[in-house]
């Protein structure tokens, strides 16, 4: 009897702990769209609905327009950012309009959106985090803004239908994975701002032809590994290190 009283007072605690998370899912909601607040208390970061990873995030949810600022409770707060998993899996989600009081797009922001087919990236946007368009399976065109410096690794992983791709001048490198498994991609120019091309970077894309500016340096293992309709590639003198099967299976 003692240890099944445990067990429910157990289970019970669990119970609350659950809805008190959920309740806490984000500080306020406008127009539909979840926000919290930044710790500098003028600033917001677009979030999510539900628990993380839940089914119910913006549950069908189709056109998301974010504001450049939001009134609250009285007060107008910036919109400067979309947080961390924000729109993950919202799969019927086919627009979406990135305002350019937004500087960082957090990691998984848009994962798992399989119905967005584009999408423009402002010029305001410096950041774009891990993954944060991976498995966005009818992405198709996308422009990055020339202000990113920093393209997070697997940021368009998986995204199958992507043929369209402008990386800006600002972008230093292209980090691990970027385009791993984009093999609908057939072509890309890199910018002369790159230095290095990270492991996987585009392995098992679409390219049938990659031209690297003279300001790569480096070419990490397996970065074009399985690129079966690569034929030519200029590999400038400039380049100091090419890893472990960086162009393996290209046939």
């Amino acid at each position: 009897m003692k240890h099944s009283k445990l067990l429910k007072s157990f289970l019970l605690v669990l119970l609350l702990n659950a809805l008190s998370l959920t309740a806490s899912a984000y500080d306020f909601m406008v127009d539909s769209i979840a926000y919290d607040y930044n710790s500098d208390g003028t600033s917001v970061a677009v979030t999510y609905t539900a628990g993380l990873w839940s089914d119910n995030n913006y549950s069908g949810l189709t056109t998301a327009n974010i504001p450049c600022s939001v009134v609250y409770d009285g007060t107008t707060y910036s919109v400067t950012s979309i947080g961390y998993g924000a729109f993950h899996d919202c799969n019927r989600l086919t627009s979406i309009t990135i305002p350019t009081s937004v500087t960082s797009i957090d990691e998984s922001a848009f994962k798992g959106c399989s119905g967005l087919t584009s999408t423009t990236i402002p010029n305001s946007v410096c950041f774009l985090g891990k993954n944060v368009f991976s498995d966005c399976i009818r992405l198709a065109s996308v422009v990055i803004g020339n202000s990113v410096t920093e393209i997070g690794q697997y940021a368009f992983s998986n995204c199958s239908a992507l043929t369209s791709v402008t990386i800006p001048n600002s972008v230093t490198s292209i980090a691990r994975g970027t385009f791993y498994n984009c093999y609908g991609l057939t072509s890309v120019t890199i910018p002369n701002s790159v230095t290095s091309i990270g492991s996987y970077a585009f392995y098992n894309s679409g390219l049938t032809s990659v031209n690297m500016p003279k300001s790569v340096t480096i070419i990490s293992d397996y970065a074009f590994y399985e690129c079966r309709s690569l034929t030519s590639v200029n590999i400038p003198d400039s380049i100091t290190s090419i890893g472990a099967r960086a162009f393996a299976y290209c046939i």
